[in-house]
């Protein structure tokens, strides 16, 4: 693969050289000047509470060999202080960041596979990661950098011999992932599922749906990978299947990638399917039935790259999620924590609560808390949530959050028994009632969006019961 150098820097992002030589190469890129390893190139990214671009001499002293800012004057003492370093100026740095990714993206002649969706991006995208693994060595998006920082970064830090991408695409408003798309120009778009996360922002499922879609406005020669068992996406598949290459997944509707005899166990399914002109069994190591329909997405990637039935079944089997999504974490006296406190939509939290409802316990506790950009919506969606809850094997119901007071008003409208529902305003309550009140064999659910920090109360009972 071609070298990156600052030549090529200047060139693509219009910046202007300070200081500094043209040839030297650059592998590396960091915006944080806490992680920032020797060797680096230093991006100041200017944000809504601080402004990256100031930190640049903290960069250069840490061991970056260069860094690209916007916004500074530099004097002769700035540019003498560093003689062997680069100092590059642009106008904006987001653009330069922008400019870079897609640059270097070009470079790679490999797969690009992009994945969205309202929820189940993150374990999907692991999946698909660990199936497209068995065959290429893989650069794949790491926590939650899907978003028009993180992504691009993603592409810049990419080792210069690998052999496929597998990106995560997230978004809260439209032209978000049209942005990334561009940038990533994917020949395999998935999307996962519409629902109800952000809805508050984009005003209803169509809006989301549409949103989604322009994940294929950067894409080349794309085949898209749908779930054909969500309404939404079934009817676009219907409108649309003369016009682009698509493979649908499902388990209830007829789709190219289909589980049959489903069987669900606590800790993992196992379920039949038509690969390749060969049934197999599949066995996937987490519960859940959304579990079985993100690995037939990941089955569906593996059919397109030709991965051999034994490897796409290797990296299902072996595959792990991102930590905070459904972690189901074993403590003292059979208590089980399950810890899917990352995010949260009506459509993730009523998969949550069917995955809790099928466990053996001795009592299902739910801790619920808001799910956040939901608008005019809020209402609505929080009270479908309790009686979501009330449809499933719940035993004790705890919500804090503004919005989850609604979860609470519903679940007792709905039957739920009052005496076993508890609310508050803040987690540490909630943290000193699980410690007063669980009991061995209990499993606890902890489900919030990310913004209500409901890990924090996970690693507070991690603590006082393991």
């Amino acid at each position: 693969m071609k070298d990156i150098t600052i030549k090529d820097i200047l060139t693509c992002t219009g910046g202007k050289l300070i200081t500094g030589n043209e040839n030297i190469v650059c592998k590396t890129f960091s915006k944080d000047t806490r992680t920032i390893k020797e060797g680096d190139i230093y991006i100041g990214i200017k944000g809504e509470n601080f402004d990256g671009n100031v930190f640049w001499k903290k960069a250069l002293d840490k061991g970056a060999k260069g860094v690209i800012v916007q916004g500074i004057e530099f004097d002769k003492q700035d540019i003498d202080t560093y003689p062997d370093k680069v100092i590059i100026q642009v106008k904006d740095t987001l653009q330069a960041l922008y400019k870079l990714a897609s640059y270097k993206r070009e470079i790679y002649k490999v797969p690009v596979i992009a994945i969205t969706g309202s929820v189940g991006k993150t374990s999907t995208k692991d999946l698909v990661a660990s199936v497209v693994a068995q065959k290429y060595k893989i650069c794949k998006t790491v926590g939650n950098n899907n978003n028009n920082i993180g992504m691009p970064f993603t592409i810049l830090n990419a080792p210069e011999d690998i052999e496929a991408f597998v990106l995560e695409m997230g978004m809260n408003h439209f032209g978000e992932i049209h942005l990334l798309s561009e940038i990533a120009k994917p020949n395999i778009c998935v999307i996962t599922n519409i629902g109800t996360s952000h809805i508050g922002n984009l005003g209803s499922r169509e809006n989301i749906l549409k949103a989604k879609l322009e994940i294929l406005d950067g894409a080349q020669n794309p085949y898209m990978v749908i779930n054909h068992d969500n309404d939404l996406l079934h009817k676009w598949y219907e409108e649309n299947k003369d016009k682009i290459t698509i493979k649908t997944y499902g388990i209830n509707e007829k789709s190219d990638i289909q589980a049959k005899d489903i069987q669900l166990y606590e800790e993992g399914s196992e379920y039949k399917i038509h690969l390749n002109n060969k049934e197999e069994t599949i066995k996937v190591p987490v519960g859940g039935e959304h579990f079985v329909l993100n690995s037939l997405c990941a089955i569906a990637v593996g059919e397109i790259l030709d991965i051999e039935n034994e490897d796409i079944k290797r990296g299902i089997e072996t595959f792990s999620l991102t930590k905070n999504r459904m972690e189901v974490i074993e403590l003292k006296n059979d208590i089980k924590l399950i810890n899917d406190a990352y995010n949260s939509s009506v459509e993730s939290v009523k998969a949550s609560l069917s995955y809790m409802s099928q466990m053996k316990a001795n009592r299902r506790i739910a801790v619920l808390g808001d799910i956040l950009e939901t608008g005019e919506f809020a209402e609505k969606l929080h009270k479908e949530i309790g009686k979501i809850v009330c449809e499933n094997k719940v035993d004790v119901l705890i919500c804090s959050g503004e919005n989850a007071k609604y979860i609470v008003e519903s679940a007792k409208e709905n039957g739920f028994d009052e005496k076993n529902i508890y609310y508050f305003d803040n987690k540490e309550d909630i943290v000193e009632l699980l410690k007063k009140c669980i009991q061995p064999e209990d499993v606890i659910l902890l489900k919030a969006s990310n913004g209500m920090r409901f890990f924090d109360i996970a690693e507070k009972i991690k603590i006082k019961f393991q």
